[in-house]
């Protein structure tokens, strides 16, 4: 998986709990976007900051599986389709 902070957004609080729990190669925003499936993080401000791109579907759902042990909260989790470009976008629950 690839993962990449987005220029000019400041990182959320839990960032570093994202880096330490998942195996992620950095990369470019070009590059993460290219991979098959998007995760989105939003910071405490609620704008998108870092990308998590994902080959395989099953890499997807074990990003998805730490991101919830994190305590973090996937705004898609009830629809069809993506949004702002990513097939999941986590943040912090309310």
């Amino acid at each position: 998986m690839k993962t990449s902070l987005l220029e000019g957004k400041k990182p959320a609080k839990f960032d570093k709990h994202i880096i330490g729990n998942l195996l992620l190669n950095v990369d470019t925003p070009d590059e993460v976007r290219k991979e098959k499936l998007l995760i989105g993080v939003r910071n405490e401000e609620g704008e998108i900051y870092r990308l998590i791109g994902a080959t395989k579907h099953n890499s997807f759902m074990n990003a998805i599986e730490e991101l919830f042990d994190l305590g973090l909260v996937d705004e898609l989790q009830d629809s069809e389709g993506t949004s702002e470009g990513c097939d999941a976008i986590f943040s912090e629950a309310d």
